[in-house]
């Protein structure tokens, strides 16, 4: 968490998050149309759920940081989740091995970061 992060935009992981959400939202229009209300609509709410969580959360810290956990309980699922739809995105040959490497790996990376922010608001619950 960047020191005194005043808005949500402030975390890098919002910021990461919110950029590869732009990148799924752009590949989901471009599933077959058989796949935009089904895969497509999914992969589009879940890659949209982290940033929103993480808005949503931020936003209620000032109240209780138990509930910003919540929320970045919710937006860490939401992560995990984007790397199984990634998944079947790639066996159902809608994403390239490479895309699905580099979505999966960034995935990853902002689960990780979820992670060690879950635990830096976790310190501050009293």
């Amino acid at each position: 968490m960047k020191k005194h992060a005043k808005k949500v935009e402030d975390l890098h992981v919002f910021e990461r998050a919110y950029k590869v959400s732009l990148k799924i939202h752009k590949i989901s229009l471009q599933l077959p149309k058989i796949e935009q209300y089904a895969l497509g609509d999914q992969i589009r709410r879940a890659s949209k759920s982290i940033c929103a969580n993480l808005a949503e959360g931020f936003s209620k810290q000032i109240g209780s940081k138990k509930e910003f956990r919540q929320f970045i309980l919710t937006s860490m699922g939401s992560s995990d989740e984007m790397q199984v739809w990634i998944k079947y995105c790639k066996d159902l040959a809608y994403l390239t091995e490479e895309q699905a490497e580099t979505f999966t790996q960034e995935y990853q990376e902002i689960s990780k970061m979820l992670r060690s922010l879950y635990n830096y608001v976790s310190q501050q619950v009293t």
